[in-house]
């Protein structure tokens, strides 16, 4: 389920949650910037097999 979240609870969930944020944009963009300790995972990729990694027990933030 997706449900959209604003900046602080971003953070919030990162801090306090051990949240995993999820970078969606295709890698050149990605390298060029994104939030540290973010994985990359591009959009089209988005899948059960490239999420299978993430720790089901903690949020996942995807942006």
């Amino acid at each position: 389920m997706f449900i959209p979240i604003r900046r602080d609870e971003v953070q919030r969930l990162v801090e306090d949650e051990g949240g995993q944020l999820v970078e969606v944009l295709p890698p050149p963009e990605y390298e060029s910037e994104h939030i540290e300790g973010a994985i990359n995972i591009p959009l089209k990729e988005l899948d059960h097999e490239t999420t299978s990694g993430l720790d089901k027990d903690r949020p996942v933030i995807v942006y």
